[in-house]
């Protein structure tokens, strides 16, 4: 069933009751959710397109999962619109499901962040390591936990500096970052926006590069994998996509909507350099306590954060709850 406004609130409510997996109050702090049991498959889904509008590298696939249920608009629900207070959760995982990384642990962490997904509702998730056929893979588990609404996905791959081509997985598919987003209301439609960095590490041959979706009439969710091995290059990344890219992707996407952006930033709060140096006014930020953040424009008021414990991957699930303006 799809988790409805009053059963997310229920489900924060629960949290101040000490229930098990729920929302905890502490940002940077927080307890693992149980696994769930395999979702059922949806009962429709469009085909992956192909979707660069101004950007730049190998394009975005994506695509819209519809779950078996969808039916007409709830009453008081408009085509495209954020519902007012709406309990609007955000989910960051960083997989590192490469094949290549220290960290990879056989595919598994995909079934994992899939019971993540599954115990937390997320709208909004963004990931980072992951590999193409991941993305939908993940989307449908989204589309079962909010049965009867549309979930968007998207993908963008990272670009390989030796062929100018995608970055690769060791299985051969395309690695990079990608986006899962619920639309809480009618699906008006979505278009997808990416770039590659003009500021990179020239000592990896993985170039990073930055994706968002805009919810048509709803909101914006971005996402993006900065330099590892530079703090100066992933700030400089960080600063570009929040004060150039963003509002180059609002202004070619119809104005301003409620935005967030999740990542592995590869910069951490308090250090040189500080993560919060790329937050922009209107935005505010939430961190992991180590380089995983998410931000959010301020009419999203911020409810609770945690983190999730995860085995499969060598970072945390980092999960933000929002209530929508």
């Amino acid at each position: 069933m799809r988790p409805s406004p009053l059963t997310k609130l229920t489900m924060i409510v629960g949290c101040a009751l000490g229930a098990i997996g729920c929302v905890a109050e502490v940002p940077g702090e927080g307890e693992e959710s149980a696994p769930a049991a395999a979702p059922a498959e949806p009962a429709a889904r469009e085909p992956a397109r192909e979707d660069c509008p101004g950007g730049s590298g190998p394009c975005v696939s994506s695509g819209v999962v519809v779950s078996a249920a969808a039916g007409p608009a709830a009453l008081g629900e408009l085509a495209g619109v954020l519902p007012t207070h709406y309990p609007f959760w955000v989910l960051q995982l960083n997989l590192c499901n490469s094949g290549v990384a220290s960290c990879y642990q056989g595919g598994q962490s995909i079934p994992e962040g899939a019971a993540v997904i599954q115990s937390n509702a997320p709208d909004v998730v963004t990931l980072n390591e992951i590999c193409e056929n991941d993305v939908p893979q993940l989307a449908t588990t989204l589309a079962n936990v909010y049965s009867g609404s549309t979930v968007v996905w998207a993908f963008k791959a990272a670009v390989d500096r030796r062929t100018g081509g995608p970055y690769k997985c060791k299985n051969g598919q395309s690695y990079g970052i990608g986006i899962l987003a619920h639309i809480p209301g009618t699906y008006a439609g979505h278009t997808t926006y990416s770039g590659v960095y003009a500021s990179q590490d020239t000592s990896s041959n993985e170039e990073r590069v930055w994706l968002c979706v805009a919810a048509t009439g709803s909101y914006y969710a971005c996402t993006t994998h900065l330099a590892s091995t530079s703090g100066t290059v992933a700030l400089n990344q960080c600063k570009y996509l929040m004060n150039t890219a963003i509002p180059s992707v609002r202004a070619a996407g119809g104005g301003y909507r409620p935005t967030v952006m999740g990542g592995d930033l590869n910069l951490k709060y308090g250090w040189i350099p500080d993560a919060q140096s790329c937050v922009p006014s209107g935005y505010y930020r939430k961190g992991d306590g180590d380089v995983q953040h998410i931000m959010a424009t301020t009419d999203l008021v911020f409810s609770s954060s945690k983190k999730i414990s995860m085995t499969k991957t060598d970072h945390p699930g980092w999960f933000v709850a929002l209530t929508a303006p």
